[in-house]
């Protein structure tokens, strides 16, 4: 006969029937598993922490290293005039100088300002070493985007006559921009070249040429616009931008031959330098054609020209800033700097 002792069958022999211990058994079993579960979220919720804690610190550093490189900025340097306006840059000069130039056309629907310089944009040519000249101009239809192009070309004369005092060499000049900013730097590789020798200005006898190009989505062709979404459909100029180019974009013919003043595919020289450029296929605004028939006919004429296009893409896409170090990589191989100094970055 088994007596109960504290909810546990005894035998009156002293010994406890095998059956009566599953009960413990199973208690102890729950008990060591639930202490193993709790270990294991512990170890989890530390370890996660510790990710994050680490991710973070990644994250700071990589901010850090990318958006502040060293730098001496002088903002507001006025390079010319157009009508009442001063034309203004902004100078930005690396510990380590390596006597090449990045100008950054500071341009988009050739509108351009103060708020669009983007100091940690230029930071893959800083930490190489490269001085940056941030050049804005007068906006359209304020000002004509023929006039425009001038005043770029302007800057880069500028630029040129002050090299002694900005640190860079004559020839190591290189450019970057995009749609419209990349418009302009081609039409500074295309049509670029020395002004005239008996110019008023001393800025204005020097050479707008410059030696390297590196361009996302530029408008090449402004008389074939193709699938663009500007395109009037007529042969005209592009829709939203007609009072951008004035009164001679009012009439087809004399837009016929203003848009091909404008438009870089036209004005392929033996001179031009390499240029790179980064296009997205689903570009709509600026389609792709814009950009592979310039390089068609630039090839077809032996000249150093990339392009690489961007599948999905449109006209701009967040890991943009992850293209602009290959700019830089392009700028070291085609605008070998003059010394060895500066951080590779």
């Amino acid at each position: 006969m088994a007596l109960a002792t504290g909810g546990v069958c005894v035998d009156p022999t002293g010994n406890t029937p095998a059956a009566s211990a599953v009960p413990l058994t199973d208690a102890m079993t729950i008990a060591m598993e639930t202490s193993n579960t709790m270990n294991w979220l512990r170890r989890l919720f530390w370890g996660g922490l510790t990710s994050i804690a680490t991710l973070l610190v990644a994250a700071g550093v990589l901010y850090w290293w990318w958006f502040k490189a060293p730098q001496e900025r002088v903002s507001n340097v006025v390079y010319g005039q157009r009508g009442e306006t001063k034309l203004l840059m902004d100078v930005f000069r690396p510990p380590q100088q390596n006597g090449a130039s990045v100008i950054v056309m500071v341009s988009g629907s050739w509108k351009s300002g103060a708020g669009s310089v983007q100091p940690y944009l230029f930071a893959p040519f800083l930490r190489r070493g490269y001085t940056v000249f941030a050049v804005r101009h007068v906006s359209q239809p304020e000002c004509l985007i023929g006039d425009i192009v001038d005043d770029v070309q302007r800057a880069v004369r500028f630029i040129r006559h002050r090299r002694a005092e900005y640190g860079v060499e004559e020839n190591q000049m290189g450019v970057v921009g995009g749609s419209s900013g990349g418009h302009l730097s081609l039409m500074l590789a295309t049509r670029g070249g020395p002004g005239p020798a008996d110019a008023p200005d001393e800025v204005d006898r020097e050479s707008s040429a410059v030696q390297c190009v590196a361009c996302f989505f530029p408008v090449t062709d402004l008389l074939n616009l193709g699938e663009s979404t500007e395109n009037p459909g007529d042969g005209g100029p592009p829709k939203s931008y007609k009072r951008g180019f004035g009164p001679r974009a009012q009439t087809l013919d004399e837009w016929k031959v203003l848009g091909r003043e404008l438009s870089p595919i036209y004005h392929i020289t033996s001179a031009m330098p390499p240029i790179f450029i980064v296009h997205g296929d689903a570009d709509t605004l600026v389609p792709l054609d814009q950009s592979e028939r310039f390089v068609k006919q630039a090839k077809a004429g032996g000249h150093n020209v990339q392009l690489e296009v961007r599948p999905g893409k449109k006209h701009g896409w967040p890991t943009m800033l992850f293209d602009i170090p290959r700019f830089a990589d392009w700028f070291d191989k085609h605008l070998p700097p003059s010394n060895s100094k500066a951080d590779a970055g």
